[in-house]
């Protein structure tokens, strides 16, 4: 979301307000984990996380999201944005959504499993690499006092999987003393080809052949929790929930959910 000296900010890791034309640079270290919900794929521990940000008058990169300001006023928000899809986080370890979040050749073989319960399920270690995606859409904000209510629709413009995704989502910012809360709530929407290109399988890939899994609504909850310690020091926790259970079509699913979470200490230059 666009933001200038006064307006509130719809980013689950920034605060309301910010000033504009300098740079925003916080770190959180502490401990930390986001489960990888695929078979062979690796958890992604979380120990230091980086947080830059900076906003022009229109223009504005925030933890990885590139974007411009076509509308902004106190409730109404519209951005053009750009931001790497985060799919293929849970195939690339080093992927920058896992550093910005608070942070390997696959071979063309097929894994034989014994055991017959799990005849259907497959390794990512053994399917094609998956590619990273640019994505590009619009994003509008509407904002009532604290609650923070947002849309988006980005489409791939690398070509990768050559479909959309889109999100609706509402966020709450309040104090319970000197605490502050930001509790969030939401539904993601993936298209077809999004959901065939990272969780399908390829004729060849392994012995099952080619699976489709189709589209998809997944919703998310998450909570993020600072506790000021001084001007630039706070105690911070963060927990969020993503739901994967429509893709249990997907032979690479061990779980049909993947977590995020966090505790630790940030500090604010």
């Amino acid at each position: 979301m666009r933001a200038t000296q006064d307006s509130n900010h719809a980013d689950e890791f920034t605060e309301q307000s910010i000033s504009i034309n300098q740079w925003h640079l916080s770190l959180s270290a502490g401990v930390g984990v986001i489960t990888n919900p695929l078979h062979g794929g690796d958890n992604i521990p979380l120990v230091v996380i980086p947080q830059v940000a900076f906003y022009a008058k229109q223009w504005f990169f925030d933890n990885g999201r590139l974007g411009y300001s076509f509308l902004q006023t106190p409730k109404h928000h519209l951005n053009l944005v750009t931001e790497l899809n985060t799919e293929s986080r849970f195939f690339i370890d080093w992927h920058p959504k896992n550093i910005f979040t608070l942070q390997s050749s696959a071979f063309n073989t097929q894994q034989v499993i014994e055991d017959e319960s799990e005849a259907r399920s497959v390794n990512i270690n053994t399917l094609h690499k998956r590619q990273l995606a640019l994505d590009a859409g619009l994003a509008y904000h509407y904002v009532n006092e604290e609650h923070v209510f947002s849309v988006q629709a980005l489409h791939d413009v690398t070509d990768v999987y050559s479909g959309v995704r889109g999100a609706l989502q509402w966020q709450y910012h309040t104090l319970f003393g000197q605490l502050k809360i930001k509790p969030t709530l939401g539904i993601n929407y993936k298209s077809s080809e999004l959901n065939n290109y990272f969780y399908g399988l390829k004729d060849g890939e392994t012995q099952f052949g080619k699976i489709d899994v189709g589209s998809s609504w997944q919703p998310y909850a998450k909570i993020d929790a600072r506790w000021p310690l001084s001007k630039a020091d706070s105690l911070r926790f963060h927990i969020a929930y993503y739901d994967y259970s429509a893709m249990d079509g997907s032979p690479l699913f061990e779980r049909t959910y993947s977590m995020t979470a966090f505790i630790g200490f940030d500090r604010t230059f």
